[in-house]
């Protein structure tokens, strides 16, 4: 199997766990800002135990830590509105805003990570434009206040997933992961005397204990949905842009919207339109792999590896 294959493989089981995060967060009854927060800090406090994160840490320079960490504040931020827009409307409404993020990261990506601009996968993700309008019109107008915060989430996973890329050579999977959700629950703990003045409806107390219901919820959430898809993401970033990766998140949706269906029942408050357009925008999924699109290597990344090989 190639390494390519292999990336692809093991980000398709990430987004398979990562369908359940929407329903996770709906199911725990946090507000957004503690549910993020106690989602980072069980991550960070599991992986302050291994060793190799540690001797990791110890081999990076500052400017790499300091790197990383701004990447975790941006991850945090991404995943405070991302489970703000599920809080705002629902799982599977919050999951579809995803996949905006294909046109976020076809703009930014060769940007930040100096490869050549494609066109076509700018066309790509100007394709979910119309499932996107036909989302927004088929789901009832008090939630679409969770699809506008939705789609600033999806911007948000573009820039950081696309200076992950950037960065990916410069540390190990593990520890990088410790240092950006450490980053992300600082980031936070910062932000919580703000928000209930700029955000009234994602704010909550940090510090009470969850109740035995969201604890139980909380811990397979940070660590069967947070940190082994975390790290197995960065895994596979190695081996492909951060663009395909963008497209196969475009699957988390499905799997939760089947989920929401099974679990919460939310098929009964979402129209046609709205499947309708989930379809259309997940049509560049399936879209991408069959225009033969070549991997993408960054000359800088490629020569870091050899460095190390």
């Amino acid at each position: 199997m190639t390494p390519t294959r292999k990336a692809h493989l093991q980000i398709h089981f990430c987004v398979l766990l990562w369908g359940f995060t929407a329903i996770l967060g709906k199911l725990i009854t946090l507000p957004a800002l503690p549910l993020v927060w106690w989602r980072m800090l069980l991550v960070v406090a599991a992986l302050a135990l291994v060793p190799r994160v540690w001797r990791g840490l110890r081999a990076m320079s500052g400017r790499t830590i300091l790197a990383y960490a701004g990447i975790g504040a941006l991850v945090a931020l991404h995943w405070l509105t991302f489970y703000g827009a599920i809080k705002l409307s629902n799982a599977s409404v919050g999951a579809t805003c995803m996949a905006l993020g294909t046109v976020f990261v076809a703009m930014i990506e060769p940007w930040l990570t100096r490869t050549r601009f494609s066109k076509r996968e700018l066309a790509l993700g100007v394709m979910v434009l119309p499932g996107v309008a036909m989302v927004v019109g088929g789901v009832p107008a008090g939630m679409r206040a969770g699809i506008a915060v939705g789609a600033v989430s999806a911007l948000l996973v573009a820039i950081f997933g696309s200076l992950n890329k950037r960065m990916v050579e410069h540390g190990d999977p593990l520890t990088v992961t410790a240092l950006e959700l450490g980053a992300g629950v600082l980031t936070l703990s910062l932000l919580a005397p703000l928000m209930p003045l700029v955000f009234p409806a994602f704010a909550g107390p940090l510090l009470v204990t969850p109740s035995t219901h969201d604890a139980w919820l909380l811990l397979g959430l940070a660590l069967a949905c947070t940190l082994l898809p975390f790290s197995l993401s960065l895994v596979a970033l190695r081996h492909m842009s951060a663009f395909a990766q963008q497209l196969a998140v475009n699957l988390e949706p499905v799997y939760a919207i089947i989920l929401a269906a099974l679990l919460l029942g939310e098929q009964r408050e979402l129209t046609t339109l709205f499947y309708v357009g989930v379809v259309i925008i997940l049509a560049a999924v399936f879209i991408h792999p069959l225009l033969g699109r070549p991997h993408r290597v960054d000359p800088e990344l490629l020569g870091t590896a050899e460095a190390k090989s």
